[in-house]
């Protein structure tokens, strides 16, 4: 695992030390990357289900303004810590620790991101899909309510055999990678 592009290109990351994690292929990153780097410049970040933050320091290497990380598993959280210090990304940087979908419940964003948040990357754990279905659309109901850009991407991704309806949220482009499923979503209007 590795940074592709932007100043800290070629810089290797931590990898995950257990599977609670599922990394993105350099392949699959590349691609999807090459899609979003008009968004990325001075924008605000939200990685969700971070894991060891690939996505969201991708998008500090390359000119994002901040980056907010989520993640719940203690284990990826130190991993992510450690990759965002080695990189030098601390003052762009807020870790998320704990409960993502009570986070999202219970706080109001702060004035910096209320709206304007341009980039979402939703990457949870494939089985949430059908075990936790009702509080990923919720998360995006409150993504779309209070904290995203009228014209922000959510990139979420999934197991290719399983679908999820993001409530406020419309498709506009999707990539299949093996048996990895990438759609890109944009508030409706």
């Amino acid at each position: 695992m590795r940074i592709i592009a932007g100043e800290c290109r070629g810089r290797a990351l931590l990898p995950p030390i257990s599977d609670a994690t599922r990394p993105i292929t350099d392949r699959a990153k590349q691609s999807l990357f090459d899609i979003l780097a008009p968004l990325i410049p001075d924008a605000i970040v939200y990685d969700c289900f971070a894991g060891t933050g690939s996505m969201g320091l991708e998008c500090l290497s390359r000119s994002a303004k901040q980056a907010v990380f989520f993640e719940r598993d203690r284990t990826a959280v130190q991993i992510l810590r450690k990759n965002i210090e080695s990189l030098g990304l601390s003052e762009r940087s807020r870790v998320m620790s704990g409960d993502l979908f009570a986070w999202f419940t219970s706080t109001t964003p702060c004035s910096a991101e209320a709206g304007h948040t341009a980039l979402v990357f939703l990457d949870p754990p494939y089985r949430f899909l059908k075990e936790q279905s009702k509080a990923l659309q919720n998360l995006a109901r409150q993504l779309v309510q209070h904290h995203l850009q009228p014209q922000a991407t959510v990139v979420f991704r999934h197991d290719v055999a399983d679908s999820l309806e993001l409530g406020g949220l419309t498709r506009y482009d999707q990539r299949k990678y093996g048996q990895m499923m990438i759609e890109l979503l944009r508030p409706s209007t």
